[in-house]
């Protein structure tokens, strides 16, 4: 540690004696700096050992030397050595009771001693010192690096919290605890995940100083040389880190960091297994897919899977918003991750997908494919739960008005499937993504569409717009007061062309709805005896509400 006046004082070849303010005795001092002016304090930084001989002062004036030291504690000089036998035989009154008064430890001199030798004393500690904060770092690298090496990222953060005499985790894409050192920590850890994801929200590398509660000082680091921090490390100690424990942190993100980057090489590498096996699932070929999968997807293949499609599309029209969803709280925090990755949500969805995927040991594959992102996760999986969860975070940002202006994320999902039907599994999550795409939605399940009825899927513009067309020369008919030929249209369409039933629903007699038919034929110009007529003007009368 660095010297402290208690050091000075002990030092046997100084002879100093303390005249006041022996409870400060400990305070850490900066340096030794020699001052004859009235007033020093322009020139001082703070931590200083102030030495003066009083040569233009007036020592023996209470209300002088009560200016004098008040002005210097309040500069942040942490003593004052006085010498004795140059201009006064002993330390003054006036400048003890100041002293005393504002508690600022007074040191005599004795004039053996000169300025000289207590300035060499105080750089000497201040060079021991700094050469054992570096010994010390050295031996905390070839320790952290070892760990890391045999034990991984939990060894490493062990060493650390032990160096720094506190407490260490490491998270990771997603702002997710991955661990913690000691394992008591892991409760702290997760209270900062807000500022984990305000932190990655900044250019890495980034850092910050959070409060972590009534005893934590916590410093955050992101971890990784992307654009996007790939993890952040977290340090929480009882007061500031000292030189030691700052060489050993920065020795810590280092090593984090090689890991980080050697680990994006292996993801890389990965991904282009990935994307081969992909294409063997689409060309059908399972085994040849299984063989290449190996152990990296082959738990994979064995379970049932869904295949997911996303891409990106241009936000609607500003002032339209898309489904209510509440958000929950795993949401909110992905809604917060969101908006603050550049507008591109895609990276996000692999970042999140693959975070919960490792956390409960599961494979996934992630296929960057041009636009689009293909996932492979497992049916019912910590990964399909995820993407559910982010798709959430998306639509109660959208419907909030609170997500940033940029491309939107759209999302389709297959029903379960196994490497036989990896083909079908493809054409149906493109199916959902389709649906998605015109309802609006960020996830479309494609048992969902299956399950529920076509005419959601007509409720666009486009489709609208033929409906209006095809149905406008009878609705201009009607509008004459000559008949109620779409009324009449309906009612015998919705009876599958009974006459009889349908003039009951309409209050008339057969022959007049009969006669109203022929007019509609006439008008259309097209047979109601052809079922893809009678198809069209049913979907017609649907999707304009007639």
């Amino acid at each position: 540690m660095p010297p402290t006046l208690a050091s000075l004082v002990h030092h046997s070849a100084l002879k100093l004696t303390v005249r006041a303010g022996e409870e400060h005795l400990d305070t850490p001092v900066r340096w030794a700096h020699v001052s004859e002016l009235a007033d020093p304090v322009p020139y001082m930084e703070g931590g200083e050992l102030l030495l003066v001989t009083a040569l233009k002062l007036d020592a023996e004036d209470p209300e002088a030397m009560r200016r004098y030291v008040k002005r210097l504690a309040g500069a942040g000089v942490v003593g004052l050595g006085f010498a004795v036998g140059v201009n006064y035989d002993a330390v003054p009154d006036a400048l003890v009771e100041a002293a005393r008064h504002e508690r600022l430890p007074l040191l005599e001199v004795p004039p053996r001693t000169p300025f000289i030798a207590i300035s060499k004393a105080v750089s000497a500690a201040i060079a021991a010192d700094q050469y054992r904060a570096v010994t010390s770092g050295f031996a905390a690298q070839r320790e952290l690096t070892k760990q890391a090496l045999n034990e991984g990222p939990e060894g490493l953060l062990a060493v650390l919290a032990g160096q720094v005499d506190g407490w260490a985790a490491l998270y990771d894409a997603s702002g997710a605890v991955v661990a913690t050192a000691p394992e008591w920590a892991g409760r702290r850890a997760a209270r900062l995940t807000a500022d984990v994801e305000r932190l990655r929200e900044r250019p890495a590398p980034a850092s910050a100083v959070v409060a972590g509660g009534a005893d934590d000082r916590v410093e955050l680091h992101s971890i990784g040389t992307g654009r996007r921090a790939r993890a952040a490390l977290a340090v929480g100690t009882a007061s500031a880190l000292g030189t030691a424990e700052r060489y050993a942190l920065h020795s810590a993100i280092a090593l984090l960091t090689l890991t980080t980057e050697r680990s994006r090489a292996l993801h890389a590498a990965e991904q282009r297994i990935g994307a081969a096996v992909l294409r063997m699932l689409l060309a059908g070929e399972p085994d040849h897919a299984r063989a290449v999968a190996g152990d990296l997807y082959g738990a994979l293949l064995d379970a049932p899977f869904r295949m997911v499609l996303a891409e990106t599309v241009a936000p609607p029209p500003s002032g339209v918003a898309g489904p209510t969803v509440p958000a929950s709280g795993t949401a909110s925090l992905l809604a917060e991750a969101v908006t603050g990755a550049g507008g591109d949500p895609l990276p996000v969805l692999a970042d999140v997908v693959e975070s919960a995927a490792a956390r409960a040991g599961e494979a996934v594959l992630v296929v960057p494919d041009g636009e689009r992102l293909v996932l492979l996760v497992v049916d019912g999986g910590a990964a399909a739960e995820a993407c559910g969860h982010y798709a959430e975070a998306l639509e109660a940002t959208r419907t909030g008005g609170s997500a940033e202006s940029g491309d939107e994320l759209v999302v389709g999902l297959s029903a379960p499937a196994g490497p036989i039907a990896a083909a079908t599994a493809f054409k149906q999550a493109e199916q959902a993504l389709s649906v998605a795409r015109r309802r609006g939605r960020v996830l479309v399940e494609h048992e969902d569409v299956v399950a529920g009825s076509v005419l959601p899927l007509l409720g666009d513009d486009a489709v609208r717009a033929f409906a209006d067309g095809l149905l406008r020369a009878l609705r201009d008919h009607d509008a004459t007061g000559r008949g109620d030929l779409v009324e009449s249209l309906r009612a015998w369409l919705s009876r599958h062309g009974q006459w009889d039933a349908a003039a009951a629903d309409l209050g008339v007699h057969r022959h007049t709805l009969r006669y109203r038919m022929r007019r509609v034929e006439e008008i259309l110009g097209r047979s109601l005896d052809d079922p893809d007529v009678r198809m069209e003007l049913w979907l017609a009368l649907k999707a304009t509400g007639a």
